[in-house]
């Protein structure tokens, strides 16, 4: 039972190894067998208990031999270096699951299904996000580097514009699709170019996604 409540409203760009569409989002297997991902999220407003979380960044990356929901992922936390010890110690908390109730978000999820947590890292976090507009851009020195645009139209160059609507989510209600493009060189290595891109406006608490 989560005994601290917490809320994180924040926008949110996530890239993965996966073809546009990512097959997990339909209770599907990954693409390629495995899962890899980088993720970075600006936190607009937000609080754990009594700690104000308003203005931080945090980005994680991930790895999993199989599908996420077979376990034993590898994952590693970056938290803003701006952040003071309770908003740091909040934050590895939520990020990982804890203080959550069982399935009720993506970090719950995420946390439960990689055992292998590497220690977080403390870090400055360069990270821009439009989630209409389908443009981000992650940089943390040493660790990682992602951007995201909207998929293009193969014959005319255009750009192409597709959502996921998952009302009964653990991660988001509507998420913009496009192409992520990911370079991580940290303990876990990504090396991801034009797969999966999701950015989304994100509301989670302790008892899942707040509508």
């Amino acid at each position: 039972m989560a005994t601290v409540e917490w809320r994180v409203r924040a926008d949110e760009f996530g890239n993965c190894n996966c073809s546009y569409g990512c097959p997990c989002q339909f209770n599907a297997l990954p693409t390629y067998g495995s899962c890899e991902v980088a993720v970075g999220y600006n936190i607009h407003e937000g609080h754990f208990g009594d700690v104000r979380l308003d203005g931080l960044t945090a980005a994680l990356c991930a790895h999993w031999p199989g599908a996420i929901h077979e376990g034993n992922g590898t994952s590693q936390l970056v938290i803003d270096v701006r952040a003071d010890a309770r908003q740091r110690e909040a934050l590895v908390k939520i990020l990982s699951g804890e203080e959550t109730e069982e399935m009720a978000t993506i970090w719950w999820v995420m946390g439960a299904m990689s055992p292998n947590k590497l220690a977080p890292l403390f870090l400055p976090i360069d990270f821009e996000v439009d989630v209409e507009a389908r443009h981000a851009r992650l940089n943390i020195p040493g660790f990682v580097e992602a951007t995201g645009e909207p998929i293009r139209n193969p014959v005319t160059g255009a750009e192409h514009r597709v959502r996921i609507d998952m009302p009964h989510g653990f991660e988001f209600r509507i998420a913009e699709i496009g192409s992520g493009t990911t370079r991580a060189s940290g303990a876990i290595k990504l090396d991801l170019t034009n797969t999966y891109g999701q950015f989304a406006h994100i509301h989670l608490s302790n008892k899942g996604v707040v509508d």
